[in-house]
């Protein structure tokens, strides 16, 4: 592609190719993390469903696996395609930052390509078109190999990320990392609170996705009104489960960033002044990226920002402000000369990420999370002893909470990578000197032109691709069970689960 090749630019486009790469990064990567998480939690629950048909029989969870499984494969196949563009754009717009991290980095992403992905590509075909041709059981370990495939490849990717947020595991030679030992890397204590903390997130989707479509099929009393039923009931409870590993798990990573990332969690409370004992800010009225700290008013609880940090309510928390001062002493005050910088060249850092980005990014990411638990929770109250709720109110509320798991996990990945800025290494506050790269030394050399080009495209075929998915997806849910299963026999009363056909 034309925009790979190395040109000569002007050292005022640096800044604009630096924006415009970020944007391009972060579009792509909200967009796909849509897919990803329904994905992860939806191949579970419809592996667990196919267990209960095979161990029952019973007609209902046959039907669950066949149209939720439909569901399942269009995400799962939108993911696919919107994922692959993820690691190109390494080479395309991030190729200084590639070759830096390369010999780690590669690592867990060839893990991710040649061993998850092809398990997940291998069984989920025989999943597929297993049906009628391979003995049950086997056909319910493929499905199984599929659903925790996905979740392997999940591990591998965070593990990735992880590592951009606490470098371990590597020696620093020749002006870059190199890896020492991959166990060190793949566990990585950031990784292992990362990894449950984000496979909750995507039970959590699943779950509400599975609350919302039931639940709006039950409203409507059709057909297969046990399926509705005993999907809804499933999805409350999970979704319920999953906010209290999400609660427990967020703890542990607030631990750990505090430890290695200090001016994150001052961001994402935009936390001016150092405090002992610090307060957690409920919400905050202004404008909290503003020089004068004194002019927002917050809400709190207090010292309960301590007790996030570090388990008591005493601990010192530091603010913005002397964190600066310590990571200029550190880091250095101004960017290197180099013309590579372009207009950054020589200028002082900014070591202050977002803050309005931060701070109510968390508290969205939060806040969503409460509001799905909640709105399951509610469903399960509502369809108790087989009642159905019949106000208008109620479909609109289950639909509308599917929304809210999607806007928590990508509050929390918007956080999660913005409050790392100005780095996209993260120096380990206890590791190897060297091993950390500002974000602004990792873009490639493009001109402005070629990254608006890449932008304009890939934003153009990814919006295309959700209206597919959009339309496909609101088509078979509108079809039901009766659009993922063949048409009855004569004979349909006699007829077994065994002899039904996958209608895919």
């Amino acid at each position: 592609m034309i925009w790979l090749w190395p040109r000569p630019r002007s050292t005022l486009d640096h800044v604009e190719v630096l924006e415009l790469a970020r944007w391009q990064f972060g579009i792509t990567t909200v967009y796909h993390f849509l897919m990803v998480p329904l994905t992860i939690g939806l191949s579970i629950l419809v592996a667990a469903m196919q267990t209960r048909w095979v161990r029952t029989g019973e007609l209902r969870h046959l039907k669950m696996t066949k149209f939720w499984g439909k569901l399942l494969l269009v995400n799962f196949a939108m993911g696919v395609v919107t994922g692959i563009v993820q690691e190109f754009q390494f080479g395309m717009n991030w190729s200084a930052y590639s070759r830096f991290v390369g010999d780690v980095f590669g690592a867990p992403l060839a893990m991710e390509g040649l061993v998850a992905f092809f398990v997940e590509s291998t069984f989920l075909g025989l999943w597929i078109f297993g049906w009628d041709r391979l003995p049950k059981k086997v056909h319910l370990a493929c499905a199984w190999a599929f659903s925790l495939a996905t979740m392997a490849s999940a591990y591998f990717i965070l593990a990735a990320n992880s590592w951009m947020q606490h470098p371990v595991g590597v020696t620093f030679e020749n002006g870059k990392p190199t890896m020492n030992s991959i166990w060190a890397v793949l566990t990585n204590n950031t990784a292992l609170a990362a990894i449950p903390h984000t496979l909750a997130g995507a039970f959590s989707v699943a779950a509400a996705f599975l609350v919302g479509v039931a639940g709006w099929h039950l409203w409507r009393r059709g057909d297969h009104q046990d399926v509705w039923r005993t999907s809804l009931r499933l999805g409350g409870w999970v979704g319920v489960a999953a906010f209290v590993v999400l609660a427990i798990t967020g703890d542990t990573q607030g631990k750990l960033m505090f430890e290695q990332q200090p001016m994150k969690m001052a961001s994402a409370e935009a936390l001016c002044h150092t405090e002992k004992p610090a307060s957690f800010s409920i919400i905050a009225i202004g404008d909290v990226a503003g020089s004068n700290c004194e002019d927002v008013k917050t809400f709190n609880v207090p010292a309960l920002l301590s007790f996030l940090a570090h388990n008591d309510f005493k601990t010192e928390v530091k603010g913005v402000e002397d964190l600066i001062t310590e990571y200029q002493a550190k880091y250095g005050t101004n960017y290197p000369d180099d013309p590579e910088l372009g207009s950054l060249a020589g200028k002082p850092i900014d070591y202050v990420p977002n803050l309005p980005v931060t701070y109510w990014g968390f508290r969205m990411m939060i806040g969503f999370g409460a509001v799905s638990a909640g709105i399951g929770l509610l469903a399960l109250w509502l369809t108790r002893r087989d009642r159905i709720p019949g106000g208008r109110w109620f479909p609109l509320l289950v639909l509308g909470g599917i929304a809210t798991p999607f806007l928590g996990n990508s509050a929390g990945w918007i956080f999660t990578e913005m409050g790392r800025q100005p780095f996209v290494v993260v120096p380990n506050p206890s590791g190897v000197d060297g091993v950390w790269m500002f974000t602004a030394q990792a873009v490639s050399r493009l001109t402005a032109g070629e990254v608006w080009t890449s932008l304009i495209a890939l934003t153009t075929v990814y919006a295309a691709l959700g209206l597919v998915e959009l339309y496909l997806m609101r088509k078979y849910i509108r079809g039901g069970v009766d659009a993922v299963m063949p048409p009855p026999k004569k004979d349909s009363d006699k007829t077994d689960g065994d002899t039904l056909a996958f209608a895919y």
